[in-house]
């Protein structure tokens, strides 16, 4: 029998071997040297939906039911295998496709992660469809925007709890979560968004790490055959103990960057522990040609000015895992110092510094009952504070200084509770409840003029939120699954503004100044239909209705802005904003043609956003207007507002070729936003639209891609400018292999080159703010070399 007809039998891909068989002839290849026709296993996600459904075991007393079955699979896992598994991962470039989910989510494995690189969400995420980056400051400041929504309708997790920070208080804010520290990033949209709050109404990313180990390390090697691992052994509650290491190194040539991290995990008895640690420094960017499109006159390099970055962070974290469940910690340190590019940003040396401590707290219990299947927990606390520094006086260095600070103490708790499936009748039905509950602090002064009234962009301000949610799924058959859930939260704000002139509000009345305590209750509702279709297919309709309560930055937000050159004005009469969705997607995730296609449309009641009036303005409002001001000011309004689109991405292996498999990929995404006047809706993403060529086996990777997006044209109707289309041409080459211990104690190595931006194209970013004054990275470069050990 033949290597591939005996991996094509092990995987049950009759499809698969259908095409190899075809494709061998053309390329003149052996059957037998296709090392290709690898499994493609199910991809693991943890953010969507807080229900898990287990595996269900055999049974051999069958009229006890499903739930003794449930119960028995527990009991065998959390008493025999306590050792983390060893994950049947996918070759590299495969791409990976969810399919048990109501709606699309985007999932960045670890290798991709390694491979593509990024010092923040936004640039790791920049050409996913659906997906791109703020990119305010690249590499330094870039927050994830997903379907033309940003910072207040796009929430940003890490191991389940917020990620804490300031990123949606002002794009020039880093996202205090660094992927190389991440194992795997998920975009999660439509209903089980809802699971985190209303302020996620346009979906969550979630990072994840070891940082809190839910299972003990595994030593045992993770030898392949034809692509599958073996098991990990079983082992006993009380393990060896166990040391395993990684090594993430990276070289850029365009920024001249170095980035380095080492992870650490061990275990041994009951415990486990794991301690990371990770930075990197780059100096300003090379750029294709003058960033700066209505100023000719300022004397520019090759580099863009006032880009350079440098970052660093490190946690300890370990759990105690018990028959049935764990609980463990973790604390955190990131530290950060960027400049902000763009003419105030380089004229004033404008930079941050960041650091953010974080706490977080996670566990797991599954009790051997007949009700309840688990409890899981999450909570965390962030003490977070940032440094604006620059020049008061551009000609004068010695003016050097704070400009303004940021502060954020923050504390989250949730919890969940799954219940055992029940048969309906109609359907098994599985529930899961929760709980979750909030308390947020900020403040934003100035030390410039401690004692005048616009001290700051906020006076100090407080906020609590309480929420409850429930998800119900049924399952009438293994081809056909619905969902049904529900958010009810409770958000009260205390907070204060200033004098407002008549002019500034929309009701024409002035606003004296006065403490306020706004108070909102929003309610959400979701239902999801998810259908198995003939050819391994997978079809999704979904519906919701979503309210958010505006943030404190939308109401209480009231003076200048200096990093993001605005003169910010909040709106304290805002409503709650009112978001009704449907979303229709089909995907498949198996065969030699994976893919997944979305559209959506969204409709708004009372749609906030941040609305640049042209007006120019200082430090006060008697400045606005004068002619020499240098902030853009921005009013926080409200109108309804329509957003449609869609995405699609597919990947087709072709046939056999050298021992590998060649094939295309290709993706398009679109995004549509206007109000209901037919004005547009300020900085959306362009229509963008790509494809490539890529080869991989066992071992190599190789693929070359091409991402044209279109000219925006569709801008607001006062101080937004249109944005001129691109060509990003990437490329890339890697090599992941086993090792033998004796070569320095590591077991496994990848390695590999990334080219970006090989057009050396003018690229801007119709979402940035900076778009005029800043251009993204040219051509460059990123060598990168991953050991463990």
């Amino acid at each position: 029998m033949s290597f591939q007809l005996r991996r094509a039998q092990r995987l049950g891909g009759a499809s698969l071997l259908l095409l190899s068989a075809a494709a061998t002839p053309a390329f003149g290849q052996e059957p037998a040297q296709d090392k290709s026709a690898t499994e493609i296993p199910a991809v693991t996600v943890t953010a969507p939906s807080p229900i898990v459904r287990r595996a269900v075991v055999p049974s051999r007393n069958a009229g006890r039911g499903t739930r003794t079955a449930r119960v028995r699979s527990r009991q065998q896992t959390a008493e025999t295998t306590p050792a983390a598994p060893v994950p049947a991962a996918p070759q590299q470039g495969v791409l990976p496709v969810v399919t048990n989910q109501f709606a699309t989510v985007t999932v960045v494995p670890n290798e991709e992660i390694r491979r593509e690189g990024g010092g923040q969400l936004g640039d790791l995420l920049f050409s996913k469809p659906g997906i791109t980056g703020s990119s305010f400051a690249p590499g330094a400041s870039s927050r994830p925007i997903i379907r033309g929504l940003d910072v207040n309708r796009v929430g940003i997790i890490e191991n389940g709890t917020n990620g804490g920070g300031a990123s949606d208080l002002g794009e020039d804010h880093f996202v205090p979560i660094d992927p190389l520290a991440t194992n795997q990033v998920e975009v999660v949209r439509g209903p089980a968004a809802l699971r985190y709050g209303s302020t996620s109404i346009g979906g969550v990313v979630s990072a994840t790490n070891n940082r809190i180990p839910d299972a003990m390390p595994s030593c045992a090697p993770s030898f392949q055959t034809y692509g599958l691992p073996t098991k990990a052994p079983l082992a006993s509650a009380a393990t060896s103990p166990c040391v395993t290491a990684e090594t993430r190194t990276a070289f850029s040539s365009v920024d001249r960057g170095v980035e380095s991290g080492v992870l650490l995990d061990t275990g041994g008895g009951n415990f486990a522990f794991h301690a990371d640690a990770y930075g990197r420094t780059t100096s300003d960017y090379y750029i294709p040609s003058y960033p700066y499109l209505f100023d000719q006159t300022r004397p520019v390099g090759n580099r863009q000015p006032n880009s350079a970055t440098r970052s660093d962070g490190a946690s300890i974290g370990g759990s105690y895992i018990f028959t049935g469940g764990f609980i463990g910690a973790s604390i955190t340190q990131n530290d950060s110092l960027y400049h902000i590019p763009g003419i105030d940003g380089a004229d004033h040396r404008t930079r941050i510094d960041a650091h953010q401590t974080k706490i977080n707290v996670k566990g797991e219990y599954r009790p051997d009952g007949a009700a309840i299947d688990a409890i899981r927990f999450w909570a965390g606390a962030t003490n977070y504070r940032h440094n604006e520094l620059g020049l008061a006086d551009p000609a004068d260095p010695t003016t050097d200084g704070v400009r303004q600070t940021f502060t954020n103490r923050e504390e989250e708790i949730r919890v969940e509770t799954q219940l055992m499936p029940f048969n309906a009748r109609f359907a098994e039905v599985t529930t899961a409840f929760g709980f979750q509950a909030g308390h947020q602090e900020l403040t934003a002064p100035s030390p410039d003029d401690p004692g005048a009234l616009f001290n700051g962009l906020w006076d100090p301000n407080r906020n609590y939120r309480v929420a409850g949610y429930v998800f119900n799924e049924f399952k009438f058959s293994e081809q056909t699954r619905a969902q049904i859930a529900g958010r009810i939260e409770h958000v009260e704000l205390h907070g204060s503004t200033p004098d407002f002139p008549a002019d500034f509000l929309p009701d024409g009345s002035p606003q004296t100044s006065i403490v306020r305590n706004p108070s909102f209750t929003p309610k959400s509702g979701s239902i999801g239909l998810l259908q198995d279709l003939p050819g391994g297919m997978v079809g999704s309709i979904t519906a919701q209705y979503v309210e958010r309560a505006p943030k404190p930055a939308e109401l209480f937000s009231r003076g200048g802005h200096d990093a993001t050159a605005t003169f910010d004005i909040g709106n304290p009469n805002l409503t709650i904003e009112t978001a009704k969705s449907v979303e229709v997607g089909v995907r498949k995730a198996t065969g030699p043609l994976r893919f997944e296609a979305t559209v959506y449309y969204t409709h708004f009641d009372n749609f906030i956003f941040r609305r640049l009036t042209g007006v120019m303005c200082d430090g006060d409002f008697a400045s606005c207007g004068a002619p020499d001001a240098e902030l853009n000011q921005a009013v926080y309004s409200q109108r309804n507002a329509n957003f449609r689109g869609g995405e699609f991405q597919s990947q087709i292996d072709l046939g056999a070729f050298q021992g590998g498999i060649w094939g295309i990929e290709n993706q398009l995404d679109v995004v549509r936003a206007t109000f209901t006047d037919g004005t547009n809706v300020p900085r959306i993403p362009p229509v963008r639209m790509g494809g490539g060529v890529f080869w991989r086996d066992d071992n190599w990777l190789m693929r070359v891609n091409l991402l044209h997006a279109f000219a925006q044209n569709n801008v607001a109707v006062i101080a937004e400018t249109p944005t001129a289309g691109y060509n990003l041409l990437k490329a890339e080459i890697s090599y992941k292999t086993k090792l033998d211990r004796n070569w320095f104690g590591a077991r496994e190595m990848m390695a590999g080159l990334v080219g970006n931006n090989l057009l050396n194209e003018n690229i801007r970013n119709s979402v940035s703010y900076t778009k005029d004054e800043v251009l993204m990275p040219g051509i460059g470069v990123r060598a990168f070399a991953n050991f463990k050990f």
